[in-house]
Order: C-alpha cells, then structure tokens, then sequence
C-alpha cells in the first residue's frame, strides 16, 4: 500500500494531514510513504525525510502509480484533467457547490475515487476527522477583529500566520480595545462552535450559543440582526435554515460582522445569503453594505492561520483511520467511497 502526500499547491496553506510520527506508525505497519516537498508546509521537508519518506518534487502526483493514495487537504489544480487516483481530500463537491460537478467528472473521466475527509463519519453519521475547533477560533478571531476596526471607521486589512493561539488571542484582544460586542454563535455545540466560543471567552465576550432546539423552526430568526456579530458554525446542507436573508442589510440592526466559518457560499444551502464568494487573506472581510456597515469574513482555510497547531490536532485524529485504510472492516472509508458513488 503506497500513500502519496501531495504538497499543497493553495497559496497559504500550509498545513498537512500527516505527521513525521504518522508516517512511522504507517510504515511500521507496512506502508510505503512518499511525501511531496513544499515550500510552505508548516512542517519541514527534512522532518519527514528523517522520518524515512521518500521525498518527491512537489505537484509530481499526476505520475503516481495507479495504485497510490494521494493524500491532501484542499482543492487540487483546476486544469481539467481526468483524475484516476483515490484521492482523499476535503473535495467540496457533495452539497450543490457549482464547482463541485467539475470537480466529480474529472473523477468519473479518470476512473478515480474521491474519499471526501468532510464525509468520513461513524455508524452515527458524525465525523470522525475535523479541523473545525481550529477553524472556530480562528474565524471568530478575525470577526472580532473586524468588529474593532468598523469601530474606528476602517476594515480589517490582510492577515498572516499568527505565531500561536495565544498571539491570535492578544491581537483580538487589542483590536476590541475595551470594547464588548454582543457575539451569537449558531451551532455552538459542534467543534467550530466550540473553537468559537473559546476564542470569545478569551476576550472577553461571553456569547451567545444557538445550536439545533434554536434553529428548529428553521426561521426566519429576527434576534441574529440584534448582535454585533454572527459566528456561522453550520454547514451547509439541504433543509438547512436560513439565518440571514439576502435583503439583510437594509433591515433595521445592529449586527454589522457576519463570521461566516462554515464558509460555502457557493452552495445553493448556505444559510447566509447577503454574499456568493470567498474572502482571502489579503481581503478578509467583505462589505457587504454601507450605512452601517455590514462586513462578511468567510476565509476558507481558516485552520492555516494556526498551520502548526491545527495540523498536529487533525492528524493525531486521521491517523487511526489511516493505519485501518486497507482493513476489510475499514466502514468509515467504504461509506465515504459510498457517498461518492451516490454523487458521480
């Protein structure tokens, strides 16, 4: 069995999901590994070559062997090309994303499979691999910092890696300079909800948590426009409620920052309608709206703003499910490969 990292191709992305202890569990059980150099991994090159990988050029996949498993975190070079690999991924290709066809026939030209890490899930059907904690945190970081910049007339500008949890905390922390908005986070049970409201806590804002006996009515939900700020925590999905309506921002409110952490506008499900793309790391926020203001942070790699410590958490969490990958009783990756099939 032969797994494959790829480097990250994404510019700011440097985490991994596996580790230099990973890859000597997966070869004292038997495992070939190949790791991909890159220049940006949060982890060095030289870690996993001690670790005793073999080291590739990076992007160099494409001429793999059929039967590697090529393993990444985001999304592969959009060029078209037929994929004949399994690839395990977070492919965002499952929930009405209209990139997601594409990304589904280059699977269906090439024969390959996509073992999408959103839909590796247990009999209960709850994941089992997750960066969300991480992706929590750092999303309701931004958004508070963008809530303290609207207070002095301005806009969050570009944002880099932070050097630890406890330099994200501090710059927050500076950015409400006294300040205490009103903060509701819907879906404040799960992992992101959890990293959110950590993070607010930090601070100082004691926020407001919303999770499904909330939301059960499916809305429309007046009380999310009486906040400062909504940290989104759900996923997009069909039957998902709406929490904020497309014409949003000329009602009458005092929510002015929307932490959309679940990010997926371009899913026909999301629950925040007032916007249809991604922000970057050089734009993070999105005005939305003048008078007052209404910003969108959506940043879709959250997680890479703290590339050591999210990349550390989300593979002591995959790797069991690794060792297991060519198990006949592997169920969390055949019901991935089913989700799949379903799909394409």
């Amino acid at each position: 069995m032969l797994i494959w990292m790829r480097h990250e191709s994404r510019e700011n992305e440097a985490r991994a999901p596996l580790t230099p202890e990973g890859v000597r569990q997966l070869q004292a059980q038997g495992w070939r590994v190949v790791v991909e150099r890159s220049p940006q991994r949060c982890i060095p090159d030289d870690a996993y070559a001690d670790a005793g990988c073999e080291m590739v050029p990076p992007e160099s996949w494409p001429a793999a062997p059929n039967d590697a498993i090529i393993l990444g975190l985001k999304e592969l070079p959009a060029d078209g090309t037929p994929l004949r690999h399994r690839h395990i991924m977070f492919g965002h290709a499952f929930k009405a994303q209209h990139s997601g066809r594409i990304l589904l026939d280059r699977f269906k030209a090439g024969g390959g499979t996509l073992l999408d890490l959103e839909y590796l899930v247990d009999e209960m059907d709850r994941r089992v691999v997750a960066f969300g904690y991480w992706a929590g945190f750092a999303g309701a970081a931004l958004s508070v910092m963008a809530w303290g910049r609207q207070q002095t007339g301005a806009r969050l500008g570009t944002v880099g890696v932070f050097a630890s949890a406890d330099a994200m905390v501090e710059a927050a922390g500076a950015a409400l300079d006294g300040r205490t908005p009103s903060a509701l986070i819907i879906g404040a049970l799960g992992r992101v909800g959890t990293g959110a409201a950590e993070l607010c806590r930090k601070v100082g804002i004691e926020p407001t948590g919303w999770d499904m006996a909330e939301t059960a009515a499916g809305g429309p939900f007046p009380a999310v426009l009486r906040h400062d700020i909504l940290l989104n925590c759900i996923l997009a999905h069909a039957g998902a409620p709406v929490f904020v309506e497309a014409d949003a921002g000329g009602a009458d409110r005092a929510l002015s920052v929307i932490g959309d952490i679940a990010c997926d506008p371009d899913s026909d499900y999301s629950p925040i309608k007032v916007y249809d793309r991604a922000t970057t790391w050089a734009e993070p926020v999105l005005r939305v709206h003048d008078g007052p203001p209404l910003d969108v942070m959506a940043i879709d790699n959250l997680p890479s703003l703290l590339p050591r410590e999210s990349t550390e958490d989300f593979a002591a969490q995959l790797l069991p499910h690794l060792l297991a990958l060519d198990s006949p009783d592997a169920r969390v990756w055949k019901r991935a490969e089913a989700t799949f099939r379903a799909q394409v």
